[in-house]
């Protein structure tokens, strides 16, 4: 990805995604990948990114026991075990083993992560999923998707919600994604991770929880700015979109059903529901295949459009904050534009991390991108214009456009970025 569009060198100066920021793969691959990329070999990184990067159930288990927490308390172990594992370097955590010398932290996502190896009932397993739904339900975000949640509120409350006692099976298809697929930080010295739900499950929710806690993921390497890191938050985006609203669930689109001899069962083969069309989207959407992905492509152009001026927005932000510290502005006026590149980057960020380029949902994507640019913009007003030298943009990379970015900072018109316009047709009823 920072060679494809180099911005994102200077985007994530002073972080290790500044070093190594990759594509996306498979579910097979996740933990090799985490093994084998650069922000783990050259950087400090803490065991808490094994959550999501491997089956990790038995190394909570154990350390759960060795902590003294009974086999007979077995969600309190996995609990105690999930602290225990956070706090840890990444390599010692990796390298953890049982009495008899074996890892404990060996494979990629297996079956008992999402289900029960007695029933093979979905199960939500993930300590962070757990305490980050707990701390939605006990917010007022409106979850019209999660109705279980709806009810548990109006209930006794007297126990915490619990996904594995109150969600329905159809919500449960979702947050077994959602254990992983989430945006998330890791609080305090102790490295918990934690998902910033305790406000809603919203974009700008999760700022203000970061903003309250006093929280950032680093010094920005050019412009001092506090600095926020978005991690593929496709639960969130997905729940603000109107397949959520719905009722169609994670697993209806990326893991439609398909039936193997006499029984049906949800195809495991996790991908893009633009690769298998006929299963995935035309059980419901009854028109050609072609103008499905004609309207998907359309959306993901667009948002594409709009990222691309995002990123030259943030870019032109932080170069001004750059040249007006060296021009030698006051300390306040440098302060806001900062503020201004940590809320602005982190929109941008939002929507880039997320892994369906706006299609989960396209409104609220347009919307976050909108700001990300109007804030870039703001911060880059509010300061003083300095002049630029005939060597380029004073600050960043030395005083030098980074190599291939100067081209890229014209993007197409949006209109000339659409597919040719989708033929007129009267709306088909959903065949259920």
């Amino acid at each position: 990805k920072l060679d494809e569009d180099p911005r994102w060198r200077v985007l994530f100066q002073g972080y290790a995604f500044g070093v190594d920021y990759r594509e996306e793969r498979g579910h097979a691959y996740m933990l090799r990948d985490q093994d084998q990329t650069e922000r783990v070999t050259r950087f400090t990184q803490p065991g808490s990114c094994l959550h999501c990067h491997a089956a990790v159930l038995p190394a909570y288990r154990e350390m759960g026991r060795r902590a003294g927490i009974p086999d007979d308390r077995r969600q309190e172990q996995i609990m105690k075990g999930f602290e225990v594992v956070c706090a840890m370097p990444w390599n010692e955590a990796r390298n953890l083993t049982d009495d008899q010398g074996r890892k404990l932290i060996d494979h990629p996502v297996t079956c008992l992560d999402c289900h029960d190896p007695a029933t093979m009932q979905l199960r939500i397993t993930r300590p962070g999923f757990l305490n980050g739904i707990q701390r939605l339900a006990e917010s007022d975000d409106d979850v019209p998707h999660f109705p279980s949640i709806g009810r548990w509120r109006k209930g006794s409350r007297d126990k915490p919600y619990d996904p594995n006692r109150e969600a329905s099976r159809q919500e449960m298809r979702s947050m077994v994604c959602g254990q992983c697929h989430v945006e998330y930080y890791f609080k305090g010295p102790e490295k918990l991770l934690t998902y910033p739900w305790h406000n809603g499950l919203k974009m700008d929710q999760a700022e203000a929880y970061y903003d309250e806690a006093g929280f950032a993921d680093w010094k920005h390497g050019v412009s001092q700015a506090p600095m926020l890191k978005a991690q593929h938050p496709e639960f969130e985006l997905w729940s603000q979109g109107i397949h959520a609203r719905s009722g169609v669930a994670c697993a209806d689109c990326h893991m439609p059903y398909v039936r193997v001899g006499a029984v049906k069962i949800s195809d495991h083969h996790v991908r893009s529901p633009l690769l298998n069309i006929s299963r995935a989207c035309q059980t419901c959407h009854r028109y050609p295949e072609e103008e499905i992905l004609a309207r998907a492509e359309a959306i993901q152009t667009r948002t594409e459009g709009l990222m691309e001026r995002a990123e030259i927005a943030v870019m032109d932000l932080i170069e001004a904050v750059a040249a007006a510290e060296k021009a030698g502005t006051d300390a306040a006026a440098l302060d806001a534009a900062r503020q201004l590149h940590r809320r602005s980057q982190w929109r941008l960020d939002y929507v880039a991390a997320e892994n369906s380029m706006g299609f989960h949902a396209p409104q609220e994507t347009a919307r976050i991108l909108a700001e990300a640019i109007d804030l870039a913009r703001q911060g880059q007003l509010s300061l003083p214009r300095v002049e630029k030298t005939a060597q380029g943009h004073v600050g960043v990379a030395g005083a030098e456009r980074v190599a291939g970015v100067e081209a890229q900072r014209s993007p197409q018109p949006l209109a000339d970025r659409r597919r040719p316009a989708l033929p007129d047709k009267p709306p088909v009823a959903p065949v259920r």
